[in-house]
């Protein structure tokens, strides 16, 4: 098995040269959008970042692009990957296929959230769960579809070794309804152990929102800048 490490990205860019063209695509594809939105917490978020309208394949084709440049600067290794129903079977499915373009052609496998009782059964579909094994996601809120997808993985006798995701949001994780000083990222990296890597960050977001002095975003950076301030998190990336 060829380690992740021995590619090479198909783009030379730095890291916030990537997060930045990463936002610019959000935007354009209306997947990153200001304004004023519920979270799950039941905060009132001044941006929103819905991965499901990433909808046709030049979106998901470009987006895959991503997910594997950061995978490949980030130095994780593992022997396939496994996208949790549902938004991470489109993207683990795509980032699949772009790595087999690279020349890292690993397996890919998907669950179901009802268990199949005909056919082949089960709630698992695609490859064999064994060896080191990848999670792709698109943001992190709790960390709970994480901690679904690692007993899934270790059921089947393999190991969660990191988790790749689009954006994180970088900000307090909630715990019985209470603000924690920690976000989902935090907890999976250090209670669960598991390497954490994004595309880009909510600090990304912010300079963004800084290097873009439009009127239509200066109300947005003021109110991003705010929430950062309230719910954030310090974050290395």
């Amino acid at each position: 098995m060829t380690e992740l490490s021995e590619l090479q990205p198909h783009q030379n860019r730095t890291e916030d040269t990537l997060a930045q063209d990463f936002v610019q695509f959000a935007v354009d594809c209306g997947v990153l959008r200001f304004g004023e939105f519920k979270t799950k917490a039941g905060r009132l978020s001044p941006y929103f970042f819905n991965a499901g309208l990433f909808d046709d394949g030049a979106k998901l084709g470009r987006l895959a692009q991503f997910y594997a440049q950061r995978l490949l600067a980030s130095g994780i290794q593992f022997d396939m990957i496994f996208g949790p129903a549902y938004k991470g079977i489109p993207l683990g499915t795509a980032l699949t296929v772009e790595l087999a373009r690279l020349g890292h052609n690993v397996p890919f496998a998907y669950n179901r959230k009802e268990v199949k009782d005909h056919g082949e059964g089960g709630n698992l579909v695609g490859a064999p769960l064994k060896g080191r094994v990848l999670i792709v996601d698109d943001v992190m809120s709790a960390g709970t579809a994480v901690r679904e997808s690692i007993a899934l993985i270790q059921a089947s006798g393999a190991t969660a070794r990191g988790v790749v995701i689009a954006l994180d949001r970088q900000e307090k994780a909630t715990e019985g309804g209470q603000d924690v000083n920690h976000s989902a990222v935090q907890y999976v990296r250090q209670q669960l152990g598991l390497q954490v890597c994004a595309i880009a960050r909510l600090d990304d977001l912010m300079c963004y929102l800084e290097r873009h002095s439009v009127p239509g975003l200066l109300d947005a950076q003021q109110k991003v800048r705010a929430y950062r301030e309230r719910y954030g998190v310090n974050e290395q990336p």
